[in-house]
């Protein structure tokens, strides 16, 4: 958090950039306001690079248009509806939004655009307060003005997250800001206002009324930020993730005193901030197809466990259950189809390296594994290593060394043997050509047998390969 003085001074510089001297003079002379607001305002007192620049004026959209036309390389109207025009002038983007105020109606998905009169009215009817300040841009030669008629620059200071109207009227205006709230505490480490937090629960069911592709996006943001758990935990706690992704809060097990074990909601929170770290020290950009996966990944235990005799507990084929929940989920999302089958793959493989641990692995096996990885491979060695959350130092240390083995392994059958693009050492025109036989089933059969003696061997090379080929076929011609 820079010192008020070192934020005010980072928003002059910007506001006294030509751009915007040119777009304040522009908007001064056609008699309208024009204030920088929200995200932009609020990063510079977090020191945070401030990209998106985006406006609020008094113009109506036609007007904005009209204005920015002269100025602009390239413009844009796709939010005209919305009130918003786009704007491009040489290096900066601008969005600028006619002052407004938005309501849900009834049950619509979509909120009802109402456009307002004055800069302290468009800000009073924002998410929270600490996106309702705005910088004032006045004409050429005046003074940039801060404008906070909410407190939010207090609250940021204090790492609150309030809401500038009563908690249920905004909340009741665009119920998504309930899981923006999530979003800001895992982007922004702010804490939701009790009183919000407390309008949240009792207002949950109403995040059904927003588009499903709404949710997605927020629920993207949340999760590609830098602490996500503390916007799961809220989502969790607030009764919001109910009803968007139910499968998480469900992970919270009863344990009795009889059967113990993990605590599976905890175990997932805290494989998603292990996956984070070997995220980052693997080199990696933050992956929102891994984190879903490791968020989701123990999502059918609730339906599979067991108490075996005993007093021990067991989830039989969660892997394959929660793949199937987790694309059903997602897909409700309206996540895209790459998305849902690479998430739903890997949760499908998570356990498959904890056989590995249990005893080595031939090369056979080693090369199945990076098969069914395909693609996916890197993404499945983060989730296998976050996946270890035992306490038992002991324990966590020999899977560790087990998968330091296995990727040695797979890296040395990589240099060895092109690991990542396993093919048979016979293509199908080549199988054609020496059984003689047209394209079809029998060919398709043929490939996936030359392709297993691959699996478990290694290379046969071109001569054994036909060698084999010759006698498969001859044996299936004997059996048919």
């Amino acid at each position: 958090m820079l010192s008020v003085a070192e934020a005010v001074a980072r928003l002059r510089d910007l506001a006294t950039t030509p751009e915007l001297l040119a777009l304040a003079g522009a908007f001064a002379d056609a008699g309208h306001e024009l204030a920088l607001v929200g995200g932009p305002v609020r990063d510079a007192f977090l020191g945070r690079t401030m990209s998106d620049l985006d406006f609020t004026t008094s113009a109506r959209p036609d007007e904005t248009l009209a204005i920015l036309k002269p100025l602009a390389d390239a413009h844009w109207d796709m939010g005209r509806e919305f009130g918003t025009i786009g704007a491009r002038m040489g290096d900066t983007v601008v969005e600028i939004t006619t002052y407004r105020s938005d309501a849900y109606a009834g049950d619509s998905r979509k909120p009802v655009v109402a456009f307002g009169d004055t800069l302290e009215g468009d800000l009073v009817r924002r998410d929270f307060t600490i996106n309702a300040m705005a910088l004032a841009l006045p004409a050429p030669g005046g003074e940039p003005r801060l404008v906070d008629p909410t407190g939010g620059l207090d609250d940021l200071l204090a790492s609150r997250l309030r809401t500038p109207s009563p908690p249920e009227v905004s909340f009741g205006d665009d119920p998504l800001r309930m899981m923006r709230a999530a979003r800001f505490a895992a982007q922004l480490g702010v804490e939701l206002d009790p009183a919000a937090l407390a309008a949240a629960r009792s207002m949950a069911e109403r995040i059904a009324i927003v588009s499903a592709e709404r949710v997605r996006d927020e629920l993207g943001k949340l999760l590609l930020s830098a602490r996500p758990v503390a916007g799961i935990r809220l989502l969790v706690d607030s009764g919001i993730a109910e009803h968007v992704l139910p499968e998480v809060p469900a992970l919270r097990l009863e344990i009795d005193e009889h059967a113990r074990h993990k605590d599976v909601y905890e175990h997932s929170l805290t494989a998603l901030e292990q996956a984070i770290e070997l995220e980052s020290s693997r080199g990696h950009a933050p992956d929102l197809i891994l984190r879903l996966a490791v968020l989701l990944h123990d999502i059918g235990k609730p339906a599979t466990r067991v108490i075996e005799p005993g007093g021990t507990v067991s989830f039989h084929h969660h892997d394959v259950l929660g793949a199937r929940m987790a694309a059903k989920r997602l897909r409700e999302l309206r996540f895209d189809n790459d998305t849902v089958k690479a998430v739903a793959e890997l949760i499908r493989l998570h356990l498959r390296f904890f056989g590995y641990a249990d005893g080595a692995w031939t090369d056979a096996a080693v090369r199945r594994y990076v098969r069914d990885a395909g693609p996916l491979l890197e993404r499945l060695h983060i989730l296998s290593r976050a996946d270890v959350t035992t306490r038992n130092r002991r324990k966590a240390d020999r899977l560790g060394f087990a998968y330091d083995d296995l990727e040695e392994r797979i890296a040395a059958l990589a240099e060895e043997e092109e690991l990542a693009a396993i093919r048979p050492d016979l293509d199908g025109e080549q199988i054609m050509r020496i059984l003689e036989l047209r394209p079809g089933p029998l060919i398709g059969e043929a490939y996936r047998f030359l392709l297993e003696a691959r699996l478990d061997e290694g290379p046969l090379g071109p001569e054994e390969a036909e060698r084999r080929l010759r006698a498969w076929y001859a044996t299936r011609s004997q059996d048919a």
